[in-house]
């Protein structure tokens, strides 16, 4: 037996009724479609007729309800905060294979734990997000990663971002963003690798900011055209870098994500970043920016020596420059930074302040079609400088080519193959930090998104 929610109120009131005395009740309330300056009925008196009256009730209610729905109006209750929240992701499994006989054992990217010989097949991204606007003025996200590494190379579970966005009027133009995220400082480190076509960011811009974040606060300002349009550069499938404002100033810890602070000094950061939208419709971004602050060293021992260092900290600052033309068909991406960082002496014995530079061009065409859409692009990476992050900050120098194709089967499925010819790199992992030249690799990389 079926019941609806007519004959359930009706059950309902028919054994309170019979419970009651047999006296009139109060007159129903006048439904909402009753004339106000209707005379109203007079009070049922058996129970049949209060019965009747309730039933009456329930379908006036029922058909006032229709209309409303007719009309596209819904009743809703209010959304709980927790309703407000997405979940979303991308997995990025990685397979790179050595080319030649000539390859030298020394060829050792940080970045990328597939180019090494015993490992080569890698979960190199496994992210989860949750992300949403729980308030008129609050936006929190959270990303975590089951491919982040404890130090041994076997895979766990980590905090990549956990902050929030305090909107400071309506429109959410002015925005203070709190917590452990990205650092403001180069396009390329701000793009999703979600979104990138290079299976890794060139090491030039990447060495400001180890994992591209750390703890801090920043003052965010955009006009809504230009977050809308931010937004549609990365959904449109355009490879946009996200919403980071047109302008930002700010302060972060400079130690790197997961890390205590050393020496009770923040970083200062700052960023211009503006797209401008051509006649075609193609988009082309300028953007300026710059950091100072002083980074404490991590130090061991090399042989029977430790480095000596300022345990207070090393001078560390740059600024950068970029150019972004948005692919539409065709892209191109440039970025250059220069300035002081915490080195290892040529003769491993002190840390002190050297000048660093670097930065990478891409060209790239994008070619949509029934079979999805393919981006054919080349990369020159290099880099002048230090791996401050590793320890004892060695020197660092790279120089590559790199030549790809990225299909993007379906919205959910993505396969990347990378060709990278090494004109020289140096391995920072281990004394006396020699330097691998003219080898090759090839890398496959698959992508899924949900």
């Amino acid at each position: 037996m079926s019941w609806n929610c007519s004959s359930l109120l009706l059950a309902a009131a028919a054994s309170v009724a019979a419970a009651l005395p047999a006296q009139a009740p109060p007159a129903p309330s006048v439904s909402p479609s009753t004339p106000a300056t209707q005379d109203p009925k007079p009070a049922p008196t058996t129970i049949e007729d209060r019965l009747q009256a309730l039933e009456d009730h329930v379908k006036a209610a029922d058909a006032e309800l229709a209309e409303l729905r007719k009309k596209g109006v819904k009743a809703e209750s209010p959304a709980k905060w927790y309703d407000k929240l997405s979940i979303r992701g991308y997995g990025q499994i990685r397979y790179t294979s050595l080319l030649g006989e000539d390859n030298t054992p020394n060829l050792n990217v940080p970045a990328d734990r597939s180019v090494n010989e015993p490992e080569t097949l890698v979960l190199r991204r496994g992210r989860v997000i949750l992300s949403g606007d729980v308030s008129e003025r609050v936006f929190v996200y959270a990303q975590m990663d089951f491919a982040a590494s404890t130090g041994s190379g076997d895979q766990a579970l980590q905090m990549r971002d956990f902050y929030a966005d305090l909107a400071l009027d309506d429109d959410k133009e002015s925005r203070v963003r709190v917590g452990n995220s990205k650092v403001p400082f180069g396009w390329v480190n701000l793009q999703s690798s979600q979104n990138r076509l290079g299976i890794e960011r060139p090491d030039a811009i990447n060495s400001v900011a180890e994992g591209e974040r750390d703890m801090g606060a920043y003052y965010m300002w955009a006009p809504k055209h230009v977050r809308d349009l931010f937004r549609d550069l990365v959904r449109s499938g355009r490879k946009g870098s996200g919403d980071y404002g047109v302008f930002t100033v700010g302060a972060f810890t400079g130690q790197g994500p997961n890390r205590a602070d050393q020496n009770g000094e923040v970083h200062a950061v700052a960023r211009v970043s503006y797209p401008f939208e051509l006649e075609n419709k193609q988009v082309v971004e300028l953007g300026v920016q710059g950091y100072t602050g002083d980074y404490v060293v991590t130090t061991a021992a090399i042989g029977a020596t430790t480095p000596t260092v300022d345990t207070e900290g090393v001078t560390d600052e740059r600024i950068a420059a970029t150019f972004v033309l948005y692919p539409q068909p065709f892209g191109l991406e440039a970025e250059w930074n220069w300035g002081t960082s915490p080195q290892l002496s040529d003769n491993l014995l002190t840390i002190d302040d050297e000048y660093v530079q670097g930065g990478y061009v891409q060209a790239s065409y994008m070619m949509k079609g029934d079979s999805g859409t393919w981006t054919p692009f080349t990369r020159w990476n290099f880099f002048d400088g230090a791996r401050k992050f590793a320890r004892n900050a060695p020197k660092d120098e790279v120089n590559e080519l790199d030549i790809g194709i990225e299909w993007q089967a379906t919205p959910d499925i993505e396969l990347t193959m990378m060709y990278t010819h090494t004109f020289w790199r140096t391995d920072t992992s281990t004394a006396p930090f020699d330097r691998a030249t003219d080898d090759d690799r090839i890398g496959l990389q698959v992508q899924f998104n949900f």
